[in-house]
C-alpha cells in the first residue's frame, strides 16, 4: 500500500494565477468564535491548572468542522494479542524438573547444533565459491552440494527436539504451484522449509548480515525487501514474478503475515505473493504443546533456544493444503486473492483472522521499550488504520511516541494538562474543543474503561491515533495547511516567530512570548530560526490536531445557501 504524504495532491492543483482560496462554511455562529474564545480564556486558564477536568464533560463544537469533519468514531480495540507467547516463564514443578533432567541432553544438543551449523556453513561457502551470475538459477552441481547443508538443517531440527515431524498432504509440483505461502510461528519454520523444499525465500534486507544464516539464505537466491520502501517492495514483486515464471528456479516461499505470531490467529497478509497472479499452495504449521509454547513471541531468541534444548520432544505438524488458483484468468484483485488464501489457512488452523500487521508489532515493541505496564494494549490493528487513513506504520509509531510523552498513569489515564503540555497549548476553549473531539465518550477523561478492563487501559492512544488520522484524511486538510502557510509567511516562503505568533494569537489571543516560543520550536524542526513550507507541512502532519490554530487566519465566508463545505476559488 502506498504511503501518502503532504506532497501528494489530494485534489488537482489549481492554476497559479488564482489569488487565494476561500473556505466556504455554512455555520451561523462562526463569526462569534473569536469573542467567545477571548471571554473564556482567563477563566479556563485558572481552573484547569489542577487535575480536576470534570468541566470537559460538556459538549463543545467540533473544531475540525471547517475541514469537512462530521465527528470522530473509534472502533473498540481488539482483545487479541497475536504476538503473545503463552509460556514466557518457566512455571510449575514438572517443567522445572524436566529442565533439570534435560540439562545434560541440552549440552549434547547444543554441540550438535553448533557442529551442524558449521558444516552447513562450510558446504554453502563451497557451493557459492566463484559464483558470479547470481541473477540466473544456481548451476545444478552447486545445488547438489547444497544437499549437505539441507541434511545439516534436519539434524539442527533434531537438536531442537524435533525428532519426528508429522506431515499431512504433500507439496504440489513446482510447475503447477510455483509459489508457496505459510503461516509463520517460529524460527523453526524456515529451517524446516529449507530442508523440505529448498525454496527461494523473500526476506528483510537485515537478514543478510546475520552470521552463518546470511550466507545460507544467499544460496537460496533470496529476494531481499525493505518493507518501508515502496520501490523495494515493487522490485521484490517483480523478482517474485520473474523467479516464479522460470522452472529452473526453485519455488518461491513467502510468509505473507510478514512476522511471526503465536499461531492462535492469522493476521493481515502482505500482497507480494498474490500480485504476480500465479497458483499458490498454502501450507500450515502447528506446534501442539502443553507446557512450552514454541512461538517466537515477545521472548528472546536465546531463551527460546534454551527451552527447546531442554524438552524431551517438541511437536510440529505440517499440512500442505489444496492449491488456490487465481480466478478470472489470473486477473483477480490481489487483495481478494490474498483474502481467499488467508481464509483457507485460517479455516485449516481453525483460528480467526484479524487486521493486525507488522506495524502492531512495532507499536508493541515501542511500548515495551518505554516500560509500559500493558504494552499489548497499544496495538491498533494497523492494517485497518493503513486502509482507512493511508497512514504508515512509522507514522503510527511517531504518534505513539507523542502519546507516551503525555505520561499516562498506570491506569492509562492522561491528564488534561499533560495533553496541553505535549501539544504546546494553553487551557482555553479551543484547547478543550480539541480535547473533547478526541474524547469520543464525552466523559471528561482520555481513557476508556470497558467490560474487559485489562485490555482497555490505553484506549486513548487509539482515540489519539484515530483522531489525528481522521483529521489528516479530511479532503480539505492539505489545502488548508497550504493556505495557512501562505497567510503566515506573507508570501516570502519562510515564517518567523513573530509571524507565527501573530497568526496563532487570532485563535488564542493571550498567549505569552514563552508559549509562542514553544510552539515555534515545534514547527522549526531544523532549528534555524525560520519555518519553511516543508517544516510547516511536516509538523502539521505529525500534529494534525493543531490545525484549528490557523482557522481564524483563513478567509471565512458564510454561505447563504444550504450547501456542503468546500474550497472555492476567487476568480
Amino acid at each position: 500500500m502506498a504511503d501518502h504524504d503532504l506532497s501528494s495532491p489530494l485534489i488537482p492543483p489549481q492554476p497559479s494565477d488564482q489569488p487565494h482560496l476561500v473556505l466556504t462554511v455554512r455555520d451561523n455562529d462562526s463569526g462569534q468564535r473569536s469573542s467567545s474564545t477571548q471571554s473564556h480564556n482567563h477563566h479556563h486558564n485558572s481552573s484547569n491548572n489542577n487535575n480536576n477536568i470534570s468541566h470537559l464533560n460538556q459538549n463543545y463544537r467540533n473544531p475540525f468542522e471547517f475541514l469537512g469533519s462530521d465527528g470522530l468514531t473509534v472502533p473498540a480495540p481488539s482483545t487479541i494479542d497475536p504476538f503473545r507467547n503463552n509460556t514466557p516463564n518457566i512455571e510449575g514443578a514438572y517443567e522445572s524438573l524436566k529442565i533439570l533432567v534435560c540439562l545434560p541432553i541440552a549440552l549434547v544438543r547444543s554441540v550438535l547444533f553448533g557442529v551442524c551449523l558449521l558444516v552447513g556453513f562450510i558446504a554453502t561457502k563451497f557451493a557459492l565459491q566463484g559464483w558470479k551470475d547470481k541473477h540466473n538459477p544456481m548451476p545444478r552441481w552447486r545445488t547438489r552440494l547444497m544437499w549437505v547443508t539441507r541434511i545439516c538443517s534436519r539434524f539442527i531440527l533434531f537438536a531442537f527436539g524435533y525428532q519426528w515431524i508429522k506431515r499431512k498432504g504433500k507439496p504440489a509440483p513446482r510447475d503447477i504451484a510455483p509459489i508457496v505461502v505459510s503461516n509463520h510461528v517460529s524460527y523453526i519454520d524456515p529451517i524446516f522449509y529449507f530442508y523440505e523444499l529448498f525454496p527461494t525465500i523473500v526476506a528483510a534486507e537485515s537478514h543478510d548480515s546475520i552470521p552463518f544464516v546470511g550466507t545460507i539464505i544467499r544460496a537460496m537466491q533470496v529476494i531481499y525487501v525493505n518493507r518501508f520502501s515502496q520501490s523495494s517492495r515493487k522490485q521484490a514483486v517483480n523478482e517474485i514474478k520473474r523467479k516464479a515464471s522460470c522452472d529452473r528456479f526453485p519455488r518461491v516461499l513467502l510468509f505473507p503475515e510478514g512476522t511471526t505470531t503465536n499461531g492462535k490467529v492469522i493476521i493481515s497478509f502482505q500482497l507480494g505473493a498474490f500480485i504476480p497472479g500465479y497458483a499458490i499452495q498454502p501450507v500450515i504449521v502447528r506446534y501442539p504443546h502443553v507446557h512450552f509454547d514454541q512461538s517466537w513471541g515477545h521472548i528472546s531468541l536465546a531463551k527460546l533456544m534454551f527451552r527447546m534444548f531442554t524438552q524431551f520432544h517438541n511437536f510440529m505438524e505440517v499440512e500442505y493444503l489444496p492449491i488456490v488458483q487465481p480466478i478470472d484468468n489470473c486477473k483477480e484483485n490481489p487483495a481478494h486473492f490474498a483474502k481467499r488464501t488467508g481464509h483457507a489457512i485460517a479455516t485449516a488452523l481453525n483460528v480467526a483472522q484479524t487486521f493486525h500487521s507488522y506495524g502492531d508489532l512495532m507499536l508493541l515493541m515501542k511500548a515495551c521499550q518505554s516500560k509500559q505496564e500493558k504494552p499489548s494494549s497499544y496495538m491498533v490493528e494497523m492494517a485497518r488504520v493503513e486502509s482507512l487513513f493511508h497512514m504508515s506504520s512509522l507514522e503510527a509509531v511517531d504518534f505513539l511516541d507523542k502519546f507516551l510523552s503525555m505520561n499516562p498513569d498506570p491506569s492509562g489515564r492522561v491528564k488534561f494538562h499533560d495533553f496541553l503540555r505535549v501539544m504546546k497549548l494553553r487551557s482555553c476553549t479551543l484547547s478543550e474543543e480539541i480535547f473533547g473531539f478526541i474524547d469520543v465518550e464525552k466523559n471528561g477523561s482520555i481513557t476508556f474503561i470497558f467490560f474487559f478492563f485489562f485490555f482497555f487501559f490505553f484506549f486513548f492512544f487509539v482515540q489519539f491515533l484515530y483522531g489525528s488520522a481522521h483529521v489528516m484524511k479530511q479532503p480539505l486538510f492539505r489545502q488548508t495547511c497550504e493556505l495557512a502557510f501562505t497567510n503566515c509567511s506573507a508570501g516570502d516562503g519562510q515564517i518567523s516567530k513573530e509571524q507565527l505568533g501573530d497568526i496563532i494569537r487570532l485563535a488564542i489571543p493571550d498567549l505569552d512570548d514563552h508559549e509562542i516560543h514553544e510552539l515555534f520550536k515545534l514547527f522549526d524542526t531544523d532549528g534555524d530560526g525560520r519555518v519553511s513550507k516543508d517544516n510547516f507541512m511536516s509538523c502539521l502532519r505529525k500534529n494534525s490536531l493543531l490545525i484549528p490554530l490557523f482557522s481564524p487566519c483563513l478567509v471565512w465566508k458564510v454561505s447563504s445557501e444550504a450547501g456542503d463545505r468546500m474550497l472555492e476559488e476567487i476568480v
